[in-house]
């Protein structure tokens, strides 16, 4: 029963509808990236190479066909959505970092103890 209770107690403190808030935002930034990969960056790429389509390259091993333009797409798809969560991420923590209180300062001693180190000293005499 311990996992279940576990279980509910990470559901209810809003850490799912979190997640999938994230999840929904993620593959909406997602289709927005590959977009700007395939319709804007690679069009440029493919001028600068003198019209290489990138997503076209490929090799032929025998009967296989290794299309490895494509995988240089999606690592270009992947390296702008790995810097851009880098970047959010870098700025929620500069924004944690400021909403931190400080820490208070140690509590002044109680006159009983202030009483009680003066008896100590007055022992020690």
């Amino acid at each position: 029963m311990g996992f279940i209770k576990e279980f509910k107690e990470f559901a209810v403190q809003g850490n799912v509808m979190d997640m999938a808030v994230g999840v929904i935002i993620g593959g909406a930034f997602g289709k927005i990236v590959s977009s700007l990969v395939d319709d804007i960056i690679m069009p440029v790429v493919g001028v600068l190479t003198g019209g290489v389509d990138i997503k076209g390259l490929e090799a032929v091993i025998g009967d296989a066909k290794i299309t490895y333009g494509l995988f240089l797409q999606n690592i270009i798809d992947f390296l702008i959505i790995a810097f851009s969560i880098f970047c959010v991420i870098k700025a929620i923590n500069k924004m944690k970092k400021k909403e931190e209180p400080k820490p208070e300062a140690p509590a002044a001693p109680t006159t009983e103890e202030l009483l009680a180190d003066i008896k100590e000293i007055l022992k020690n005499k």
